[in-house]
C-alpha cells in the first residue's frame, strides 16, 4: 500500500528527519510516495544502508518524487511497477 509524505514546503533539515522516521516500521508491502522540491541527495547513502531501494524522478506537481521501499520486498516492488512505468 502506497504512503504518501509531501515534505515540499519543508525547511532543512525536516524533509530528511520525516522521511526516516515515515520508514521506521514501514510494513512489507508498503512503500512511501515522497513529494520534494529538491534532490535529497544525502538521503540515499542512509536508505542504501538501512536496507531501502528507491527509484527518484520528476513529479507534476513539485520537483521530485521519491518512491522508496525495502529492498527485497517483491509485493512492494510488484505494485510500485504496476502504477510506476518501472520496467
Amino acid at each position: 500500500m502506497e504512503r504518501r509524505l509531501d515534505v515540499s514546503a519543508l525547511p532543512a533539515p525536516e524533509p530528511m528527519e520525516r522521511i526516516l522516521d515515515a520508514l521506521e516500521g514501514l510494513p512489507a508491502g508498503d512503500w512511501l510516495r515522497v513529494c520534494h522540491r529538491r534532490d535529497p541527495y544525502p538521503l540515499y547513502p542512509i536508505l542504501e544502508g538501512d536496507g531501502f531501494a528507491w527509484l527518484t524522478r520528476f513529479g507534476e506537481d513539485y520537483a521530485f518524487e521519491i518512491l522508496i521501499w525495502r529492498r527485497g520486498d517483491e509485493a512492494a516492488e510488484a505494485a510500485i511497477g504496476a502504477g510506476s512505468g518501472l520496467p
